[in-house]
């Protein structure tokens, strides 16, 4: 007899035929199933990885492209830069202003210099870019010195050119940039000063700066710019520059430092303004007078 809570099964026998045919046919759906839903799992999971894989691959080779675009751009830049562009943009020369090949070119503007710089016609063409055969044929030592009577002729061309129209616009630009920088005096409030030098002729002194304040000279503070040579600018520029454009003629300080000890002012007739060689002069005008008089007596 049956229990009441058990399922009355039916007979194997006669269910054997549909249950292969409808197992099978499960099985196969289920199996179906399973493949769609790894599928579907690959697809889902699988494809962030392929895409981040190729993402990558494309970046990748997006940077290459870019590294070699930038390098051939930095080799293009180096072989377009011509040696003015360079020589003004070393350490240093931030005094100097390019001066246009025009200018260079015509000899009236270059009358004298053959018979100061020497190598002229090698440093001229270093200058111009201009290649010749012959500068294989240079050693170690005269290629320097090629390369050092360049720096001299383009200094003494930029003498000449900076009194020019077109030089003075150049060096108005870079005061206004304050390139020259500004003057030492506290008084003078950062006024920008202009490059002079006190000789023309080469090799006697170093580039100064001139305030136009104070309408005095001082060493720059940059190392490289202070042995830059001063006839490289000459004793004219900053002056003729300035009766150029009255516009940018700076009133004079208005303050004026005066020494005090204790708060007080120091005697004018002291030693601390006249000095000892002063001094000392008025002690032997004093023993002079002396000995004047004892000479009148006798």
């Amino acid at each position: 007899m049956a229990s009441p809570h058990q399922i009355p099964l039916p007979d194997i026998g006669s269910l054997s035929l549909d249950h292969d045919s409808t197992g099978a046919y499960v099985a196969a759906e289920v199996a179906a199933d399973v493949v769609d839903d790894d599928e579907l799992q690959e697809d889902i999971l699988g494809a962030p990885d392929e895409l981040e894989a190729s993402d990558l691959e494309s970046s990748e080779a997006e940077s290459d492209s870019d590294e070699d675009e930038d390098e051939d751009d930095e080799e293009e830049e180096e072989e377009e830069l011509s040696w003015i562009s360079w020589f003004c943009s070393l350490r240093g020369n931030e005094f100097f202003c390019e001066i246009d090949e025009e200018y260079i070119i015509d000899d009236f503007n270059m009358t004298g210099l053959s018979s100061i710089v020497p190598y002229y016609d090698y440093a001229m063409d270093m200058i111009l870019d201009v290649e010749t055969p012959l500068e294989e044929s240079l050693t170690d030592i005269q290629q320097e010195m090629v390369e050092s009577a360049a720096e001299m002729l383009y200094g003494l061309i930029h003498a000449r050119y900076i009194v020019t129209t077109r030089g003075m616009a150049a060096m108005l630009e870079k005061y206004q940039n304050v390139d020259f920088g500004r003057c030492h005096r506290v008084h003078c409030q950062g006024q920008p000063v202009l490059p002079v030098g006190q000789s023309d002729v080469p090799r006697h002194t170093t580039v100064n700066i001139f305030c136009p304040r104070c309408r005095d000279v001082f060493f720059p503070k940059s190392q490289r710019q202070g042995n830059i040579d001063g006839s490289y600018f000459g004793t004219t520029f900053p002056h003729l520059f300035l009766l150029t454009h009255p516009s940018l003629v700076p009133s004079p300080p208005a303050q004026v430092y005066v020494p005090r000890i204790f708060g007080y002012k120091i005697n004018a007739a002291s030693e601390y303004y006249l000095g000892k060689r002063e001094k000392d002069n008025d002690r032997n005008g004093h023993r002079r007078g002396r000995r004047k008089q004892l000479q009148d007596k006798a």
